[in-house]
């Protein structure tokens, strides 16, 4: 069965870096597009970046542009998030997924790797 395993979470402070990896396993990696969401306490999941099968087109929150860069190795079936000049509200579970298209509803999920921005 496919599995969607997230890495390299952490606690970092305001200004630092981290990068996220999800790799996949019991599916075709390169069929989807991959996708990074975030779920910070009290609030609803949302959509952090996507990226095409075969990194042609990438999408990015308004909050995240310019900060954080997605992008995968299909050969490594791994998808990475890095992430720069990170804040406090940055501070969430993030979650791999796979999916169809951009910004539609994925169909498998990662566990969820939580990021702790300290000001």
């Amino acid at each position: 069965q496919a599995q969607l395993v997230e890495s390299g979470g952490g606690l970092v402070q305001f200004g630092g870096s981290l990068t996220l990896s999800c790799t996949g396993s019991g599916l075709i990696f390169s069929s989807y597009v991959m996708s990074w969401y975030r779920q910070a306490p009290g609030k609803e999941r949302e959509l952090v970046a996507g990226i095409t099968q075969y990194s042609g087109a990438r999408d990015y929150a308004d909050s995240v542009k310019g900060r954080f860069t997605i992008s995968r190795d299909n050969i490594k079936k791994t998808v990475y998030l890095r992430m720069n000049n990170l804040k406090p509200e940055d501070t969430a579970v993030y979650f791999c997924s796979a999916g169809g298209q951009l910004g539609d509803s994925p169909h498998y999920w990662g566990q969820g790797t939580q990021v702790t921005v300290s000001s």
